[in-house]
C-alpha cells in the first residue's frame, strides 16, 4: 500500500466518522419544537511508509504506517419552534466557568495561606 493510498484511506475513514450526528444522534421533534444539536469537529491524520534497508543497499525492506484522531466538542442547539423566534442556545456559559476557575484560583490560594500558619 502506498502512502498516498494510505491517505486517502485514513481520510475517508476518519471524514465518515466526524459528525454531529455520530456525538450527538439525530435531531429531536418534541412539542412542536425541533432541537438541532452543534458540536465542533476536528480531525486530522497522518501517514509514511519507506523502502530499503537502512545503510545497506541489499537489504529489501519495505513498511509504513499511519493514524489519526477524531475530537467533538460540544457547543449547543438551535432550537426551532413556529411560536417562537428560531434561537441559539449553548451548552456553557463562560462567564460561569471563568467564575467558577476564578473562585477556585481564590480557595486554593485561602487553603495554602491557612495552612502556613
Amino acid at each position: 500500500m502506498t502512502s498516498s493510498t494510505l491517505l486517502q484511506s485514513l481520510h475517508e475513514n476518519l471524514s465518515s466518522r466526524a459528525q454531529v450526528k455520530s456525538v450527538f444522534g439525530e435531531p429531536v421533534n418534541a412539542e412542536g419544537k425541533t432541537i438541532i444539536p452543534i458540536a465542533r469537529i476536528a480531525y486530522g491524520f497522518g501517514a509514511g511508509s519507506g523502502a530499503g534497508g537502512v545503510g545497506d543497499t541489499r537489504a529489501r525492506g519495505e513498511g509504513g504506517g499511519g493514524g489519526g484522531a477524531m475530537r467533538a466538542i460540544p457547543v449547543g442547539v438551535i432550537e426551532v419552534s413556529a411560536h417562537q423566534p428560531t434561537r441559539f442556545v449553548p451548552i456553557t456559559d463562560r462567564k460561569k466557568l471563568g467564575a467558577a476557575a476564578m473562585a477556585g484560583v481564590l480557595l486554593g490560594i485561602w487553603l495554602g495561606w491557612r495552612r502556613r500558619k
